[in-house]
């Protein structure tokens, strides 16, 4: 790309960024109660979104060959247990992401 074609493509990208984060503020004012079919989707998404992730996290797992997928299984159950033993997802996250790269640098 040019740099032109480049521009433009960041400025149509950051446009699109700011009109979906101020798009609901737009809809929803303040005055307003927030719908109960938007209440429940923001207590059913992240849930489902999660168990998503998870499931594409896991879909290339070689579990039939090398090392049957031990590390990634032994990275996912200490980030689970971070997780229930301190609430908090940035501890969770990075416990999990680095417990995964020391045990497929280090052991495996």
């Amino acid at each position: 790309m040019t740099l032109i074609e480049q521009i433009i493509t960041i400025g149509l990208a950051a446009i699109a960024n700011f009109t979906t984060r101020i798009f609901p503020f737009a809809i929803f004012r303040t005055e307003q109660t927030t719908p109960f079919f938007v209440r429940k989707l923001g207590g059913f998404l992240p849930p489902a979104i999660m168990a998503m992730l998870v499931v594409y996290c896991y879909r290339n797992v070689p579990w039939l060959t090398g090392n049957h997928g031990i590390p990634d299984l032994l990275a996912g159950g200490i980030t689970i247990i971070l997780h229930l033993w301190r609430r908090n997802l940035l501890l969770s996250m990075l416990g999990g992401t680095l417990s995964y790269i020391i045990l497929i640098n280090f052991i495996f």
